[in-house]
């Protein structure tokens, strides 16, 4: 009897399974269908990207290639077309290849390129930091103190590996203008501060002793 009601729930059980798939058939086909493409659309993704990176690559090495070699027609056409493409290497070796060279002269040019790449690519955290360091950096030859200071708020104000780094340039910065209190506390806070690299904590230092001592 027992044996007899086990086989008959069994039986109802596969019938109610049966009668499940058959009402939500299309249903079930699908989701397969499209778990399966996006399986295979993150793999094609996956595939795009890399062969998108190759190719800009590729033409990074051209472009500097070209350079040194002497060839340099539309240099700066094909460097500034490479930073458009928002590649977070290669945009931002773009940018600084063209500061280093003084391929483009014009501040206002250049500073749209430097807020493309701050603001418009997924930069991981320090590299960001990076680029924005040395945006003050190139600012820091003719910009006015508060837009100076703007400028490097976001590093100033964080506990990126930069700090150090971008305190000490605004040390320089009110140094040089003669503006020796503003350039003292700067410099201060460099030792404070825990993270400061070592090196501009030395010189940070060492222009403390040299310069501000009475």
């Amino acid at each position: 009897m027992d044996e007899d009601l086990a086989a008959i729930n069994t039986s109802n059980r596969s019938q109610k399974i049966r009668d499940f798939i058959v009402k939500f058939k299309k249903h079930i086909i699908s989701f397969f269908g499209i778990t399966i493409l996006i399986v295979f659309g993150y793999f094609i993704y996956g595939d795009i990207q890399k062969k998108n990176k190759i190719k800009i690559a590729n033409m990074y090495n051209k472009v500097t290639v070209d350079y040194y070699s002497g060839d340099e027609k539309n240099i700066k056409k094909k460097l500034i077309q490479i930073i458009k493409k928002k590649d977070k290497t290669y945009s931002p070796l773009s940018l600084y290849f063209l500061l280093e060279n003084k391929i483009i002269t014009e501040n206002t040019k250049i500073n749209e390129l430097f807020d493309l790449v701050i603001n418009e690519i997924n930069l991981e955290k320090e590299i960001k930091n990076l680029v924005i360091y040395k945006k003050g950096l190139f600012n820091s030859e003719f910009e006015t103190e508060n837009n100076l200071i703007k400028i490097l708020n976001p590093i100033i104000n964080s506990e990126s590996i930069w700090k150090s780094h971008a305190l000490y340039l605004m040390g320089e910065y009110f140094y040089h203008k003669n503006e020796k209190q503003k350039s003292k506390e700067f410099f201060e806070k460099i030792l404070i501060h825990e993270k400061s690299n070592l090196s501009i904590k030395e010189e940070a230092q060492k222009r403390l002793n040299r310069d501000f001592s009475e």
